[in-house]
């Protein structure tokens, strides 16, 4: 599944015809970034590769005083199909992406427990500074967020929350872990 894909499709699907410049300004609005896998970056490249699927067109050049001549595309059929059967398969699939922290703590005897304590801190640190940056935002953005909106944010802070709680788990435990130097067993 193509993130970008169902961004744009949804773009100008719900908005109508529109050209790059815009489809990527209202994704630095909405912060797309934050709280989706689509690179601002990557939405020009995009166009042009569905365009050539046939899944939007072309359907006029702007050109606004001196700025440069401006491809505006629309849905295609095709298209409308296209996000349908891309919605409708994230809809129901269910996936949470393995972390790789996992694998770095399985190959982790070899380092001093305090290293691992510290990483696991810092982490954690950096977490909770997400978190809040999360909920700043959504105070920040409250008055101007629709009922589907909020209900985004609350997933992004749930699951930051998530992980928070799995980090507790992993620095209490961590002391438990790990073999006493005097007998070669965990404690």
């Amino acid at each position: 599944m193509s993130s970008v894909r169902l961004y744009v499709l949804g773009m100008l699907d719900t908005r109508g015809p529109m050209h790059g410049h815009q489809i990527r300004r209202e994704a630095q609005i909405d912060r797309t970034e934050l709280w989706t896998d689509v690179k601002v970056g990557s939405l020009y490249g995009a166009l042009g590769r569905m365009a050539a699927e046939g899944i939007i067109e072309a359907v006029r050049t702007e050109r606004a005083g001196n700025m440069p001549a401006r491809t505006v595309y629309g849905i295609t059929p095709a298209g409308r199909a296209e996000l349908s059967a891309l919605r409708d398969g994230v809809l129901r699939e269910v996936r949470l992406r393995p972390d790789p922290v996992d694998l770095a703590l399985q190959f982790s005897d070899g380092l001093p427990l305090d290293e691992i304590v510290e990483a696991f801190r810092v982490r954690r640190a950096a977490l909770q500074s997400e978190l809040d940056a999360w909920n700043r935002l959504e105070t920040q953005a409250a008055p101007h967020l629709s009922a589907i909106e909020r209900l985004s944010f609350r997933h992004q802070q749930s699951r930051l929350d998530a992980e928070l709680r799995w980090h507790d788990l992993v620095l209490a435990e961590l002391p438990t872990t790990r073999p006493d130097p005097a007998q070669g067993e965990p404690t």
